[in-house]
């Protein structure tokens, strides 16, 4: 096993001109029920490596939850630290860190390595591992919900629920690809730049898709209409970590989510799913990202607010859509 990885990335590396630009993952391969296929949807056969602190980790858990697929695909939880050389560790001195119990690992690098051992790539979470063939599927987190939603349904406790029907693919797909560029990716972009000018324009793109967001929802019960799709699973991984990290660590501050008040109304409608709720750990997320952004946050002085109470409030009245004018 390689004791270095060369070709390491760290957001420090994903800088060009002072503009942060993340790369694209390396392992893409999909588990299937197809018959025969290389990677076939069985129980017990595939474990996710996760961080509770990662919004994009965190949107596979979720969907593994609201499948009711716990009992089919195991999981594992890394140290809420990032470390900048290392990456990811299997330390267990936190609550909420589980250490590896497929692979022993003491560092996620080691999982790569095994699948890899020439890998010179980034060592990011969500990883999709193989138990039976000792090797990592898929490291996206948009294709693994993907496979969850769809492949494992003979063994989900609820095949019947589709985050990607057919009817909506369509405005799925294109609201998942606005809300990446300028949500999802687009608090990084403004948290990682290294000049004004990047900053700025991140900023300025990000509130102008999170008004789109508030104009949307004044008028949808979610993001697509009136069902719940992974669409609204992919925004709410940022939105529920915006005013206690995003807002100030990232600058992202013109407005803060509770400001908007259909946004505000909606992340808390979720975050009172049972499914969703228990993903959430916020001692986690907080110390992640004061601890590990040394750039940013050169002392690692983790605040102790905000105080944010995400109990649903008062139900929302939708406005009536806006009709074209005759």
């Amino acid at each position: 096993m390689a004791d270095k990885a060369p070709g390491y990335v760290t957001w420090n590396k994903e800088i060009d001109n002072g503009e942060f630009k993340r790369k694209p993952r390396t392992f893409r391969d999909f588990v299937s029920a197809k018959e025969g296929s290389k990677f076939l949807a069985e129980p017990n056969r595939y474990h996710l490596y996760i961080s509770h602190a990662c919004p994009w980790a965190n949107r596979t858990v979720i969907v593994r939850n609201l499948k009711g697929l716990e009992d089919v695909i195991s999981c594992d939880v890394v140290d809420f630290l990032l470390n900048p050389e290392t990456g990811w560790s299997f330390e267990k001195s936190h609550p909420g860190s589980t250490g590896d119990s497929v692979n022993g690992a003491k560092l996620l690098r080691e999982v790569y390595f095994k699948a890899q051992p020439d890998y010179q790539g980034s060592f990011t979470v969500p990883v999709l591992w193989d138990k039976k063939l000792n090797t990592i599927v898929n490291n996206e987190s948009s294709e693994i919900i993907r496979m969850l939603n769809s492949e494992f349904n003979a063994f989900a406790k609820h095949p019947e629920l589709d985050l990607y029907p057919e009817p909506l693919r369509s405005a799925i797909d294109e609201t998942n690809a606005w809300v990446y560029d300028f949500i999802n990716n687009g608090v990084y972009r403004c948290g990682f730049a290294k000049a004004q000018q990047p900053y700025e324009t991140a900023c300025k793109a990000l509130f102008e898709n999170l008004d789109k967001v508030e104009q949307i929802l004044s008028q949808n019960r979610y993001l697509t209409g009136d069902q719940l799709t992974e669409a609204d699973i992919r925004l709410w991984t940022t939105a529920i970590r915006f005013d206690a990290v995003y807002n100030t660590h990232f600058k992202c501050n013109v407005r803060r989510l509770i400001d908007y008040p259909n946004l505000w109304a909606w992340t808390r409608e979720l975050y009172a799913m049972p499914e969703l709720q228990r993903t959430i750990d916020f001692f986690h997320i907080k110390h992640h990202y004061y601890e590990s952004h040394t750039s940013i946050n050169p002392f690692r002085i983790v605040p102790i607010g905000p105080v944010i109470d995400y109990s649903v409030g008062e139900p929302r009245v939708l406005a009536p859509p806006k009709r074209a004018r005759s």
